[in-house]
């Protein structure tokens, strides 16, 4: 007979899996919302292929909030879709940004890819480049930071709230700061 792991808890699975607890992933409402995700995901990406602003709304539906000026461009693959929220110019892409496996990236963090030149007159005349982005497996960049352009984040890695990454950061560390700098080793 399989143990009852909630026989004290009233809850449903989808309740105690949105407050962060344990929960059996094969709920019935919980598929219903997968199933309810992945057709908008499928809606938004057939609309956007026709035409991306008119898509806008498709993609408002599916994730939990939606930045000014964010482009989402599909394949977008999501399991709930409503638990992702996206800020305002959260990533530019100009060159690639690449991110691991297992990684947690928290609210308003920022991956800048493109980069500008210095001098005036190159700015002036709209002149950019851009350097990739890497970010490791089982990297979690706290809530706010920001990768410029060219940084790798090595494996294991944690990138404190608000910190600036200027610089690569090596696997298994903490960075903290502006400019990001690693506190302790994991």
């Amino acid at each position: 007979m399989a143990q009852d792991h909630f026989a004290d808890d009233p809850r449903s699975n989808l309740e105690r899996m949105l407050a962060g607890d344990l929960y059996i992933a094969d709920d019935p409402e919980i598929a219903r919302r997968q199933q309810h995700a992945m057709r908008l995901a499928a809606r938004y990406q057939a609309a956007y292929n026709e035409d991306a602003v008119a898509a806008r709304p498709l993609l408002a539906e599916l994730l939990g909030a939606v930045g000014a000026d964010v482009e989402v461009r599909p394949p977008l693959y999501v399991d709930y879709g409503s638990n992702i929220t996206i800020g305002a110019r959260t990533a530019l892409d100009v060159a690639a940004i690449t991110i691991g496996e297992d990684c947690q990236i928290g609210p308003n963090v920022q991956l800048l890819t493109p980069t500008h030149p210095l001098e005036p007159r190159p700015r002036r005349d709209k002149l950019e480049a851009a350097r990739p982005i890497t970010i490791g497996d089982n990297v979690w960049l706290g809530g706010g930071a920001i990768v410029l352009p060219g940084v790798t984040i090595g494996d294991n890695s944690v990138v404190g709230a608000g910190a600036v990454v200027t610089k690569d950061v090596p696997a298994n560390v903490v960075v903290v700061g502006n400019p990001a700098r690693p506190v302790r080793e994991l």
